[in-house]
């Protein structure tokens, strides 16, 4: 009996130590970063703050902000200037976010509620793809809600 337990032990370790390299995900691929901001200007700080993590994200990660519900009032083109507290602006941070390649979508069935359309969008700012939501990055995928 202890024969088989230490056989089923070593048997453990050995397919872990073998199979690690292999489910770890490959040292030059990059995570991805999914925001999602249902948050509009509404609510300054939520819109604001989640755009400030993006930026931050973005040094290192592949990010992708996906804009529904009241959040697609935000990126329109005729989006009104945010500010709040000691967070970079709105479109100060739009801009830094597409200098920095990063992906922005609006949700075209929140657009349409709101009575806008894609052509209604910023610049920059591209109908979500939800075949993009799973190809923005190979390697593994946090999501920040705000």
């Amino acid at each position: 009996m202890k024969n088989l337990l230490l056989y089923i032990l070593l048997t453990a370790v050995i397919t872990t130590t073998l199979t690690a390299p292999a489910i770890a995900s490959d040292a030059t691929t990059r995570d991805g970063v999914f925001i999602h901001v249902s948050s509009g200007p509404e609510a300054p700080h939520r819109l604001l703050m989640a755009l400030n993590m993006a930026n931050m994200m973005a040094g290192d990660h592949d990010v992708l902000v996906y804009f529904d519900i009241d959040a697609v009032h935000a990126v329109l083109k005729d989006a009104a200037e945010v500010t709040y507290a000691h967070f970079p602006s709105l479109h100060t941070q739009l801009q830094a976010l597409k200098a920095k390649g990063v992906t922005l979508m609006a949700c075209p069935g929140c657009l349409k509620a709101a009575g806008k359309a894609a052509d209604d969008l910023a610049d920059g700012i591209q109908l979500a793809d939800r075949s993009q939501f799973f190809s923005f990055t190979e390697g593994r995928i946090l999501s920040l809600d705000y």
